[in-house]
C-alpha cells in the first residue's frame, strides 16, 4: 500500500508513449460573465423549482387533512352509535380518540370547528358537568341572535321573504296588525315600516304585538324594542301601535290574549320557532301536543298570511344515531357557508349560536330536548291538518331573495323555489326554508275562543302608540 499520502493505484505507463514529448494542456482561465450567467442561470432553475414543491406540499397537506377530517367523522360516528347502544365504556374510547384526532386538524377548517363542537357536546352527554350550569338569559340569546343575524345571510333571508309574503297579503288594507311569535331585537321590523311608509295611497295603522320571556326585574325589553319601532314609526310617518305580551312558550299564549280587532287584515309571524313545540312523543289520548295548540290559535285567528322560517333539516329522528349524522352534516354545510359569507371570519358568537343548537340535538333527550329541526315536507303535512293552506311566494319573491343573498354572501349560496317555498341552501343543499300560510275557507273558528286565563301574561306598560 502506498504510504505518505501517495495514490495507492496507478495505471501503468505506455512503453510507447513518450510523455515529455507530449504538448502541455492548455490553462483554462474561467470567463466571468460565464460564470455569472451560469450561476444565475442556476439560481433561477432553482427558483422555479420552489414553486412546484411549495404547490406539492401544500397538496400533500390538504389530503393529510381530508383523511385526518375523514377518520374524525367516523370516530364521532363511532361514538354516537356506542352511545344509542348503551356502551358507555366504547363511548367514551371513541370519544378519546376523537379528541386526540382532532389535534391533527386545522382548528380554522370548517370540519375542524365543527367537530370542536360535536366533539365537546359528546363529551358533556357522556360526562355531564355538575352542577348543571344555568340557562343563558334572555339577553345574552337576544345578543347572539343579533351576532348570527349579522354574520350570514340566513336571518336576513328569513325577514326579507317573511315581509314581501306579509307586504303582498295586506296589500290594500288600512289597519294591519302583525303578531310576531319571537320579538327579540325587533330586527325584522324597521325595514317593513319603511316600506308601508312607501306604500301607494300612503301607509295604514300598523300594530305589532311582539312575544316574548319575561325580563327580569326593574326591566321591560319588550318595551325597549317597542320604543324604537314606535321612533322610528315616526320618523317616517306611519301611524304605530306596539303591544308587548310576556311568555315562557308560545303554547302558553291565547288568542284573547292579543287582542285582535273586528277588521284588521292580521299577519303571524314565527322565524325559528315552531320546532320548539313539537312533541318528544306522541302525546296522551286526552293531550295535546303543544305545536298542534299553537296551530289551532292561528288558524282561529284567520290571518291572511302565516309566514313560518324553519331549518330545513331533519333533526327529530327518534334513533340517536340518526339524529347524530344528520345534524353532524347539516351544521358542516353551516359553518362552510358561514366562512364564505364572512370572508372566514365567522366570529365567536355567531358559532356560539349554533353551538347552542349542536348541545341541545347531542345533549338533550325527552322534554329536555327543544331544537327539534323538521323538513318542509313534513310542516306541510302538519300545517295542513291545522286547517292552513299554503300561499305560494311568487316569482317575485323569489327574485328578489336571490339578489338580496347575493348582496350579502360569497359564492355557493342558492334561493330556489320548491312547491311555492323558498329555500336557502349551500352548493345545493337546502339549509332553511321559507313559507306563507293562511286559514283555508270552511275553518269557520271563532277567534275570540278560550277566553280563560293562560299562564303567559301582558305587560301593560309595553303598550305603545305613536301617530305623525
Amino acid at each position: 500500500m502506498a504510504m505518505g499520502g501517495a495514490f495507492p493505484f496507478q495505471w501503468p505507463a505506455d512503453p510507447g508513449l513518450d510523455a515529455a514529448a507530449l504538448p502541455p494542456l492548455p490553462t483554462v482561465v474561467p470567463d466571468a460573465g460565464v460564470a455569472y450567467y451560469a450561476g444565475a442561470a442556476g439560481m433561477h432553475a432553482a427558483q422555479l423549482e420552489l414553486p412546484d414543491l411549495s404547490a406539492a406540499l401544500a397538496a400533500m397537506r390538504r389530503e393529510e387533512e381530508e383523511a385526518a377530517g375523514i377518520r374524525l367523522v367516523h370516530l364521532l360516528m363511532s361514538c354516537a352509535g356506542a352511545v344509542e347502544a348503551g356502551d358507555h365504556a366504547g363511548a367514551a374510547a371513541h370519544l378519546a380518540d376523537a379528541n386526540a384526532a382532532l389535534a391533527t386538524v386545522s382548528p380554522a377548517s370548517g370540519i375542524g370547528r365543527v367537530a370542536t363542537h360535536f366533539t365537546a357536546a359528546l363529551s358533556r352527554r357522556l360526562f355531564p358537568p355538575t352542577p348543571s350550569p344555568p340557562p343563558l338569559p334572555a339577553a345574552a340569546d337576544a345578543d347572539l341572535y343579533h351576532h348570527f343575524y349579522e354574520a350570514g345571510p340566513y336571518l336576513k333571508f328569513a325577514h326579507f321573504t317573511a315581509n314581501q309574503a306579509i307586504l303582498e297579503a295586506v296589500q290594500g288594507c288600512r289597519h294591519v296588525h302583525i303578531i310576531d311569535f319571537n320579538l327579540m331585537q325587533g330586527l325584522q321590523w324597521p325595514a317593513l315600516i319603511q316600506a308601508l311608509a312607501l306604500r301607494p295611497g300612503g301607509p295604514p295603522f300598523l300594530r305589532l304585538t311582539g312575544i316574548g320571556p319575561p325580563s327580569p326585574p326593574g326591566r321591560d325589553d319588550l318595551r325597549d324594542v317597542g320604543v324604537r319601532l314606535a321612533d322610528l314609526a315616526r320618523s317616517v310617518r306611519v301611524h304605530f301601535s306596539f303591544r308587548g305580551v310576556a311568555a315562557n312558550r308560545l303554547d302558553e299564549v291565547r288568542p284573547w290574549m292579543l287582542q285582535v280587532s273586528q277588521g284588521e287584515a292580521v299577519a303571524v309571524n314565527s322565524v325559528l320557532q315552531l320546532h320548539r313545540l313539537v312533541a318528544a312523543d306522541p302525546p296522551a289520548a286526552d293531550a295535546r301536543a303543544p305545536i298542534d295548540a299553537v296551530l289551532e290559535c292561528v288558524a282561529s285567528l284567520r290571518p291572511r298570511v302565516f309566514t313560518v322560517v324553519e331549518q330545513e333539516a331533519d333533526h327529530n329522528k327518534p334513533g340517536f344515531l340518526d339524529r347524530f349524522t344528520e345534524a353532524l352534516f347539516y351544521y358542516s354545510a353551516v359553518f362552510d357557508s358561514l366562512d364564505a359569507a364572512s370572508g372566514g371570519a365567522g366570529g365567536a358568537a355567531a358559532e356560539a349560536y349554533l353551538e347552542r343548537e349542536i348541545c341541545d340535538i347531542v345533549c338533550g333527550e325527552g322534554a329536555e330536548r327543544r331544537e327539534r329541526h323538521e323538513p318542509l315536507r313534513r310542516w306541510r303535512e302538519r300545517l295542513g291538518r291545522a286547517g292552513l293552506g299554503g300561499v305560494p311566494l311568487g316569482a317575485n319573491a323569489l327574485r328578489q331573495a336571490r339578489m338580496l343573498v347575493g348582496l350579502f354572501s360569497g359564492e355557493g349560496h342558492c334561493v330556489e323555489e320548491a312547491e311555492g317555498c323558498l329555500t336557502l341552501g349551500w352548493h345545493g343543499r337546502p339549509l332553511f326554508s321559507a313559507s306563507a300560510w293562511r286559514a283555508e275557507e270552511g275553518n269557520q273558528s271563532d277567534s275570540n275562543a278560550d277566553g280563560g286565563s293562560g299562564s303567559g301574561s301582558v305587560s301593560e306598560e309595553s303598550n305603545i302608540s305613536c301617530s305623525s
